[in-house]
């Protein structure tokens, strides 16, 4: 099912794109301003079947659907721009590409909140760890869970970047660092040089969550939760490290100096070399 599902939702989110796109591409000849005003394509799509005609906009209220100055903005816009005058039966069909758009995002959201509910059951630690639509993949990518749980985490690491690897092992260049793996919260929050790292231990902490999922019963995330907050410790001490070594880059060496005094109480600066002079004598 979680297989069929992501399948799917991704099936969905390129319609929907496509869909989305050919709304703004058609309408931008009556009201080109709008595409750089709204740039969500839902909010677009919603304006689009509100306004119809662009001289409707100024009596129109869009407060459900656009913040208070880019309404304004959208109103402002309207009175003075600069596209060309359609019938009402292009509009009927724009309109009509809306309700298209409207329908396919309404029906995503609801295949995502199965997807979510899926994986919460089948793989929770799976997907405490690397959230439902990277966990669903992986599975997807595996052929099932049961199959995911036999491969080590080197091979969870690179799931999904097979041509990358083949291609730098038959060219003997560098082998990817992450396949599917990298679209995972924590390695978007870690720095580009700590990416290797945080992609690595997630794999080797996701794949003891698969096996754990695989066999045993139950929701319960405890592991997953709990490695979690682990790896992120790991990350904040990585960018700890990083500071506290480009904070101390910064700092002079300490010049090695000491007063010596004569017999007759009289003070002499002793610096490294007449030290090093007094060592070979």
């Amino acid at each position: 099912m979680i297989i069929q599902a992501i399948g799917l939702l991704d099936d969905l989110d390129k319609e929907l794109n496509t869909y989305a796109m050919r709304v703004r591409e058609w309408y931008g000849w009556h009201f080109p301003e709008l595409t750089k005003i709204v740039a969500d394509n839902i909010h677009y799509a919603k304006a689009v079947k509100m306004m119809g005609n662009r001289v409707n906009a100024v009596n129109l209220d869009f407060s459900e659907i656009l913040p208070e100055d880019v309404e304004a903005e959208l109103k402002e816009a309207a009175v003075i721009s600069m596209g060309t005058e359609v019938n009402d039966l292009d509009l009927s069909n724009i309109r009509e590409l809306c309700d298209q758009v409207l329908a396919l995002s309404e029906y995503r959201a609801q295949l995502y909140d199965y997807l979510k509910s899926r994986m919460n059951t089948i793989a929770p630690n799976l997907t405490a760890l690397v959230g439902e639509l990277v966990g669903a993949r992986l599975i997807a990518h595996g052929g099932s869970l049961m199959n995911l749980a036999k491969q080590p985490g080197s091979t969870i690491q690179i799931l999904g970047a097979e041509k990358a690897l083949f291609r730098a092992l038959k060219t003997k260049h560098a082998t990817p660092k992450y396949g599917l793996i990298y679209h995972a919260s924590l390695i978007g929050q870690a720095a580009p040089k700590h990416k290797g790292k945080i992609s690595r231990s997630l794999a080797a902490k996701s794949a003891l969550a698969i096996r754990y999922d695989a066999l045993a019963d139950g929701d319960d995330n405890s592991m997953g939760l709990e490695s979690r907050i682990k790896l992120e410790t790991r990350l904040r001490v990585l960018e700890g490290k990083e500071l506290g070594r480009s904070a101390g880059s910064t700092k002079g060496k300490p010049k090695i100096e000491a007063y010596e005094k004569d017999r007759k109480g009289g003070g002499a600066l002793i610096t490294p070399a007449k030290i090093i002079s007094r060592m070979l004598h």
